[in-house]
């Protein structure tokens, strides 16, 4: 979605503008002289419709215009007051930059005007129903305001329960990403409707802002369940930084805009509990964290580690492990997790970003979708299957992409599920 301008629900009057006749007329009209021409005036609907009830407070002012384009539309409560609100890229409705408020009547008049200038002009008054007992979806907005990310940071909405595929369309209507400058992206479900992600078809550039909204407060959602809540977010894109991680050698190697800086010895995850193989985003990052296992298999376990970088939701992080210095470069030990020396991870803590991108090659076992922020671990076309709307067909990665994405250090987005370490 591309980045537009902001826009306050204002009446707008347009003059018609004389009508100028070039060239031959019809005989009819020499006959007349002055005869003029019909002007067709553009037809329009809006919904929704005039004295309807129980309209969801999430509702906009959606408009269906022949012969024209909306060129005004005035949205006001039952005070008098303004809604701010914003129109859709394909025209089709104007949205409230905020729910409406329960048990309100709401008046729209909207207007079309048509090529020749003639306008059509059309008032509905509606009255949003009352607060909804229908249990809610709990949603989570992984994309936190005021942060730089790394230009992996994919956009993720997290559901519980998830969303069903007759809904999805629905809801990610109602998701909204804009981009200063504009880098245009798709959002993507999980085949669970657990998670849906928003990218690029490329990397994010460096420096690019990023404004996320969610606006799935009181959204009915399938026949008995509506949305929780209106969540928003602004974070700016930091500098390039990638890491590579491959079983063949043990060896990491950290790049910023492309060029290596430091490769680093890991022990990865050994025979019983391997390492995942794919392209992995970071999601936390933590000086000091507790790892319990207890319970899990293969587990039972309970340690304070320092300088801990989480990157897949089973437990996977890169993390300062002094007690297998000995085996990092040459002997994979651990639970799953890139094990590096104190040093290199307290270093790494200073270079990485939330969102930048860690692949890792040559494991036991393949990333699974959804474990993490898994939006780069597929193809572009691949992903686009995963959109529950139409995704524009020239929206394609770069001939040539950005080979390694990344950002610098930062904070963090909001606290992952559990921690388990591995």
């Amino acid at each position: 979605m591309t980045s537009r301008r902001r826009l306050t629900l204002l009446a707008v009057t347009i003059a018609a503008a004389p009508l100028v006749l070039g060239g031959c007329t019809a005989d009819r009209e020499s006959a007349t002289g002055s005869a003029k021409k019909h002007v067709a005036a553009p037809e329009l609907a809006v919904t929704p419709g005039d004295k309807a009830r129980d309209v969801p407070v999430s509702a906009e002012v959606g408009t269906v215009v022949k012969g024209g384009r909306v060129t005004g539309v005035r949205l006001t409560d039952d005070k008098g007051k303004q809604v701010n609100a914003e129109p859709r890229e394909d025209g089709s409705g104007w949205v409230p930059s905020a729910p409406l408020q329960p048990r309100r009547t709401y008046t729209a008049e909207v207007t079309a005007t048509g090529d020749s200038g003639a306008t059509t002009t059309r008032t509905t008054t509606f009255t949003t129903m009352a607060k909804s007992t229908k249990p809610q979806i709990t949603s989570t907005l992984y994309f936190v305001g005021n942060r730089t990310y790394g230009t992996a940071m994919p956009v993720t909405v997290a559901f519980d329960p998830g969303i069903p595929k007759e809904a999805r369309a629905d809801v990610q209507r109602r998701l909204f990403v804009k981009t200063n400058p504009p880098q245009p992206g798709a959002w993507s479900w999980l085949e669970d409707g657990s998670q849906v992600y928003y990218r690029a078809p490329d990397f994010w550039k460096p420096g690019t802002t990023i404004s996320v909204r969610a606006g799935l407060e009181g959204l009915p959602i399938g026949k008995d369940r509506i949305g929780d809540a209106e969540r928003t977010a602004t974070s700016k894109i930091g500098r390039q930084v990638s890491l590579e991680i491959d079983n063949a050698t043990k060896q990491m190697t950290v790049l910023r805009d492309g060029k290596q800086i430091r490769r680093i010895p890991v022990s990865l995850g050994k025979a019983s509990t391997p390492s995942s193989s794919g392209k992995m985003v970071i999601m936390e990052k933590h000086e000091r964290v507790t790892f319990d296992t207890r319970g899990e298999p293969d587990g039972g376990y309970v340690v304070d580690v320092d300088d801990a970088q989480r990157y897949t939701w089973g437990g996977e992080f890169i993390h300062s492990a002094p007690w297998s210095e000995g085996d990092q470069g040459n002997t994979n030990v651990s639970h799953g997790c890139a094990n590096v020396s104190a040093t290199a991870a307290n270093w790494l803590m200073g270079v990485t970003q939330v969102g930048d991108l860690i692949t890792v090659k040559g494991t036991e076992v393949e990333l699974q979708p959804g474990n993490g922020w898994t939006a780069w671990n597929v193809s572009w076309d691949e992903f686009v299957r995963g959109s529950a709307l139409p995704v524009p067909p020239g929206l394609k990665p770069a001939p040539v992409s950005p080979a390694h994405p990344g950002a610098v250090a930062g904070g963090s987005p909001a606290p992952a599920p559990s921690v388990s370490g591995r």
